[in-house]
């Protein structure tokens, strides 16, 4: 069968059904007025309902969450945020528009996330804050990077963007931090098309970030257009939100979905030399994206198995850069002895109704690559 005739695969789509359609046509049709916050209102009390913190605030995106939570931090001019340097570029980002200077450290070989000895041993008095990006779903040592915070009397914050369904000892991921930031993109396993999500169950951030999200303009002010400081605008929208609360409403079902892809490749892949996504134990992986790493002892090639990809009509995907290898952070400081795993990984597809046909297609190409090249 020639690849034209295959049909396509894609690396990941949403899972939209008549309920997500239903609730945007609703929205569309009467959320205004007097309603134009009540679904926005809604996914809020169902995320905060689903984490087990106390406020949450919808955004327009998961860098817009990230941005107002360091803001109200206080993160500034001069200071430094501690993250890993294998990352996308929307983590760190956020640190760069307040004038702060992201500082990126080595991750671990087997979690992708933060090292936290090399956390510990990149603390200066400018440390401001930790950000724990919990890459592909994959979950931080969020123990020992709350101890090192603790020591240092700095913040720990999560990026949970890809971590939704990830479970740390008993705690979701997003709210073991001072704060915790979510994305709804489309690649997401739950969405808002575009959106995001700001957590904490701390009530005077939460104030704070709240204020910041209307213009700096307080909920308790009395004065109208009135605002005590320079705010922002990344609020979503009403009709995203509706789409997010039906999202909300299968999220188990979502997470289970991504789970049992993850399941098909780790059984299929089981006897290559390569690692995927950890589950160590006490914790659970949401695997928002299946991913491998090649032995670096391997003579695996991922430029020929994203070629196979293209040429079977697979979307085939990358690992994140190193940061530090990015033109906007060459000159920035860098403990990264982990470069060469962004060469040797790879996002397999992973959409929640993938078929059993393709997932066995999927692994196929990626069993055929490791006997080409061994």
């Amino acid at each position: 069968m020639s690849a034209e005739t295959k049909s396509r695969i894609y690396y990941t789509k949403p899972s939209i059904t008549s309920l997500e359609t239903s609730y945007a046509a609703d929205a569309a049709a009467n959320g205004w007025g007097e309603h134009c916050y009540e679904y926005i209102e809604r996914l809020q009390r169902m995320f905060c309902d689903h984490l087990g913190v106390g406020h949450a605030i919808a955004t327009s995106s998961g860098t817009g969450a990230l941005h107002m939570g360091m803001a109200a931090l206080g993160i500034g001019g001069g200071d430094e945020v501690i993250m890993a340097d294998i990352n996308w570029i929307a983590s760190a980002a956020p640190i760069t528009y307040l004038g702060a200077k992201p500082v990126f450290v080595n991750v671990l070989p087997d979690t992708w996330c933060l090292d936290p000895a090399a956390v510990e041993a990149a603390v200066t008095p400018r440390t401001k804050a930790i950000l724990a990006v919990h890459l592909y779903g994959n979950l931080c040592d969020m123990d020992a990077l709350q101890t090192i915070a603790d020591r240092h009397g700095i913040y720990l914050v999560e990026d949970a963007a890809e971590a939704i369904g990830s479970v740390w000892h008993g705690h979701r991921a997003g709210s073991l931090g001072t704060f915790g930031a979510f994305s709804f993109h489309g690649t997401k396993t739950i969405t808002t098309g575009e959106g995001g999500m700001f957590v904490t169950s701390d009530d005077a951030l939460y104030e704070r970030v709240l204020t910041l999200s209307n213009h700096g303009r307080s909920r308790n002010e009395q004065r109208q257009f009135w605002s005590e400081t320079i705010g922002f605008k990344y609020k979503m929208s009403n009709i995203q939100a509706a789409i997010g609360c039906a999202q909300m409403e299968r999220i188990d079902s979502l997470i289970a979905a991504k789970r049992r892809v993850f399941d098909y490749y780790r059984e299929a892949l089981s006897d290559l030399p390569l690692i995927m996504n950890p589950e160590p134990a006490h914790t659970s992986n949401g695997y928002w994206m299946p991913t491998f790493v090649a032995d670096e002892r391997s003579s695996f090639d991922r430029n020929c198995l994203i070629s196979s990809f293209k040429a079977n009509n697979i979307d085939g995907r990358v690992f994140f850069w190193p940061l530090s290898s990015l033109p906007p952070f060459r000159d920035f400081r860098s403990d990264s002895r982990r470069a060469s795993l962004s060469t040797r990984g790879v996002n397999l597809p992973s959409y929640h109704d993938i078929s059993l046909e393709q997932l066995c297609r999927v692994s196929q190409l990626v069993v055929d690559q490791f006997a080409v090249r061994t």
